[in-house]
């Protein structure tokens, strides 16, 4: 397990992310708070199903805005409490130093594009024809990647267990988050042989985060400035 590391820099109000943190366990009471045949028909609703199709067909499916809508729906709903809790830390984790960079409306769009698109990737990789696809984690993977891009130079702290006790070091980011990315690409590749979990969303929504920082760095670049009165 790593954690953040936080730095020196003048603190900012940060509310995007505790925001997004709220609405994800407020969704998951909501839901879990209801019988189980509800419950799991609000899942089939508003989760994004996989392909499993020819593509002249796929792509007909994908004509439909009910579609595209389901991949932003699908990042409100987890499995359970353990699938929301993963989610949650890591979003903290990681969101909170985004967010202060970034601001919180560009990190907003973060995660609601990133996690879209991460959905999308994943419905298009996944082949088991109306396999369920939903929880946070592809849009926290782009947070993850807008992170690494953001913060190259950065250093996290990893609970590293030896023997009995458990000793907590520094490492590079770009070690740690580098050989978590391969992992993702690695278990993508294997597909359900390696559980039930949608690798292609984390690896996709990684992409989207990174490319998603670099192309934002003048425009945050300028953010800081000005917030620093430079």
């Amino acid at each position: 397990m790593f954690v953040a590391i936080p730095t020196r820099a003048q603190p900012a109000f940060r509310w995007a992310t505790p925001l997004l943190a709220g609405l994800l366990w407020l969704a998951y009471v909501a839901v879990s708070l209801r019988p189980d045949a509800v419950r799991h028909d609000l899942l089939l609703d508003w989760g994004a199903l996989s392909g499993g199709l020819a593509p002249p067909e796929l792509w007909r499916t994908w004509s439909e805005p009910e579609r595209w809508l389901r991949l932003l729906s699908a990042l409100f709903l987890h499995a359970d409490w353990t699938h929301l809790l993963g989610n949650l830390v890591f979003l903290l984790i990681f969101g909170l130093p985004a967010e202060r960079a970034m601001g919180p409306l560009r990190f907003l769009v973060l995660f609601l594009l990133g996690g879209a698109f991460a959905n999308f990737i994943a419905a298009l990789a996944i082949g088991a024809p109306e396999r369920l696809i939903i929880g946070a984690s592809g849009a926290v993977s782009a947070i993850i990647g807008a992170y690494l891009a953001l913060f190259p130079r950065a250093r996290l702290g990893v609970v590293v267990p030896l023997g009995l006790f458990l000793e907590f070091v520094r490492a590079p980011a770009s070690l740690l988050i580098g050989i978590w990315a391969l992992l993702q690409v690695v278990f993508a590749y294997m597909g359900p042989a390696f559980g039930a979990v949608a690798w292609a969303a984390h690896a996709g929504g990684f992409l989207f985060g990174m490319l998603f920082a670099l192309a934002s760095r003048g425009a945050i670049a300028r953010r800081l400035r000005k917030r620093q009165g430079y």
